[in-house]
């Protein structure tokens, strides 16, 4: 933190662009929510004027009875597949269950073990009964059917010496044509291998391809479901490079590039499907509704894949079903760690530092530390100390603007209102003395990236999910001390955390001791901006993860421990005094920059002179 007028410019910058990207968030977040109402109301309006039909059983079996004469007539050579009994298969490994299905030969639930959603229970995902993996067939010469209406017959499940599973999926037509879905799960892996292997493929498939049509369900797994749905996005690895799109407001992203992979994320977990040889063309719908169900997102793929010429074509795919987690998905190699949101938009830089300095940090120390408020604490223990280079000239900045108050002042009153003249003599005497009017700007500036870097870092750290550390049950949400009854506006939300609180009451304490240090106070904007800035705070701070605003209140407390010390016990006002003294002897010479920037101020001079000279003439 600075003490004179340029760290208070550097706190106005830093928090006129934390508002402008927290009032940006919310406002297109608002505005889609009210579009989605709009559009809730006219369907339920239109719903509302259909008449329904009598559900009664006769009906009901006659619907049955149509439906088995459909799939029977669209299953072709495929009939004895057309009807039949579901049947399961279930793999465990270290990490996951997961539950197959003989119809469509597919996944139909996965449960992750080691971790709990918001409703204590175990997180599931695929298995809310939308979620279907499907494509069509050549059933006849006139026919076609869907994979997902076809009973395929499963195999037992094997166990390979390296502690990989094996279950086979297997349809077959009375001509000798045959469909094969194999699964392979590895040891301690949330990957699926999905071999597709079809036998009779120049009859089966229609131009030598596969219109693979893919559903997916992303479910509540946080308390607050509206923050998870903020963070929803449709993340993609198209033409070897990595992109992805916000999904609050829904998105429809057309492929015509070779797509290797593509993933529903939420903020935590993600559904992706990887296509080995990669995806041709396609396209996926994603929709994240605004009401009160327990969704997050739904999305709808439609992908077309390229199989090899010939009878038998071999297809391989890979399902995901995991955490967002940086080391488990950069171990595939296929850039899937960049689905992770470590720094976006105008702050996409920002991953760089989390990358290499803030995980391998953290990591480092939850390895010998299991309760994590602690590990966020060491952490910023070690951001302080890299960072105290530029703190501490920052601070000596301050020391010597404090030193030059008394001359700054004899100037003020010497130029009253002449601002530019004011300015000239400025720049001047801080050449002379041989101080830097940046230098406490800068540093304070240089911290916008780390706060901007961890905030990302503490959004989508999975490990501090459920983490509880002091009043606050889970680091990765906000801590609540009171719930309101009413709701206030501008993003506070419907509680009070109590590290907010903190965070908050710190940063105040910290503006009301550089307001005593620092030396201009006549601008009334600068004047009273430190003081506004942590009010402010509470309204962003609010509904952020509890392990942010602890990082934020711990580093409040080192800035203002360093600032008294650093102010009363290692900078040697004397000594400065004796250096700026020494400096102004010296000959001086200009930088390019100085002189530029006094000609300016000369000419502004000259032109304001000349214009009062007009006037009174």
């Amino acid at each position: 933190m600075n003490t004179d007028k340029n760290t208070v410019i550097g706190f106005v910058l830093m928090g006129i662009l934390l508002m402008g990207y927290f009032w940006y968030t919310s406002t297109s977040q608002q505005a889609y929510l009210k579009e989605q109402k709009r559009v809730t109301d006219s369907i339920a309006k239109v719903e509302a004027t259909r008449i329904k039909p009598v559900d009664t059983i006769a009906a009901r079996l006659d619907s049955v009875r149509r439906d088995s004469v459909q799939r029977l007539s669209a299953a072709g050579t495929f009939q004895d597949a057309a009807i039949g009994t579901e049947q399961f298969a279930t793999i465990d490994n270290d990490v996951m269950r997961v539950t197959f299905t003989s119809k469509g030969g597919q996944p139909k639930s996965v449960e992750l073990k080691k971790y709990k959603s918001y409703d204590s229970g175990l997180v599931v995902m695929a298995g809310s009964g939308f979620d279907n993996i499907s494509y069509n067939i050549n059933t006849s010469p006139s026919q076609a059917s869907p994979t997902s209406a076809l009973f395929f017959k499963p195999s037992a499940v094997t166990k390979n010496a390296d502690g990989t599973q094996v279950v086979s999926f297997t349809v077959n037509s009375a001509d000798g044509n045959s469909i094969v879905h194999q699964y392979v799960i590895r040891k301690n892996d949330y990957m699926i291998d999905w071999n597709l292997v079809v036998n009779g493929a120049d009859r089966l498939l229609s131009q030598s391809s596969i219109n693979l049509n893919w559903q997916v369900l992303a479910g509540r797994h946080q308390s607050d479901i509206k923050y998870e749905r903020q963070q929803a996005r449709l993340c993609y690895f198209e033409d070897n490079s990595y992109d992805y799109e916000m999904a609050a407001e829904g998105v429809t992203k057309n492929f015509d590039r070779p797509v290797k992979w593509f993933s529903i994320k939420q903020q935590f977990f993600n559904t992706a499907l990887i296509a080995k040889n990669n995806f041709t063309s396609g396209e996926v719908v994603l929709t994240v509704p605004s009401d009160s169900s327990l969704v997050v997102g739904k999305a709808t793929a439609n992908m077309k894949v390229q199989v090899p010429a010939g009878a038998t074509a071999t297809v391989p795919f890979q399902l995901y079903y995991g955490p967002n987690e940086f080391n488990v998905l950069k171990k595939y190699d296929m850039q899937m760690e960049s689905i992770i949101d470590l720094g976006s938009g105008v702050f996409s830089f920002v991953k760089y530092i989390n990358r290499y300095i803030i995980i391998p940090v953290f990591d480092f120390f939850a390895s010998f530390i299991q309760n994590y408020g602690w590990v966020i604490a060491l952490l910023t223990i070690f951001i302080r100390l890299v960072t105290s280079p530029l703190t501490y000239s920052s601070y000596l900045s301050g020391a010597k603007m404090k030193v030059l108050r008394p001359e700054l002042d004899v100037l003020k009153k010497k130029f009253g209102d002449d601002q530019q003249g004011f300015a000239v003599e400025q720049m001047k005497l801080f050449r002379e003395a041989g101080v830097n009017p940046l230098g406490g700007c800068i540093p304070a500036l240089l911290q916008i990236p780390i706060f901007f870097a961890l905030y990302s870092f503490f959004n989508s750290e999975i490990s501090l999910r459920g983490q509880s550390f002091l009043w606050a049950k889970d680091l990765s949400s906000y801590d609540v001390i009171a719930t309101l009854p009413f709701t206030i506006p501008l993003g506070f939300g419907d509680h009070i955390s109590l590290f907010t609180i903190t965070a908050v009451v710190t940063s105040f304490l910290i503006s009301i001791y550089n307001m005593n240090m620092t030396p201009d106070q006549n601008n009334p904007v600068l004047k009273y901006m430190p003081y506004i800035f942590p009010f402010v705070l509470l309204f962003i701070f609010n509904k952020l993860p509890s392990a942010l605003t602890w990082y934020y209140t711990v580093s409040n407390i080192i800035t203002l421990l360093l600032q008294y010390i650093i102010q009363n016990y290692v900078i040697n006002h004397d000594k400065i005094l004796a250096k700026m003294d020494d400096a102004r002897k010296k000959p001086k010479t200009k930088s390019k920059w100085q002189e530029r920037y006094e000609q300016m101020l000369e000419s502004q001079k000259k032109v304001q002179e000349l214009k009062q000279r007009t006037e009174k003439k």
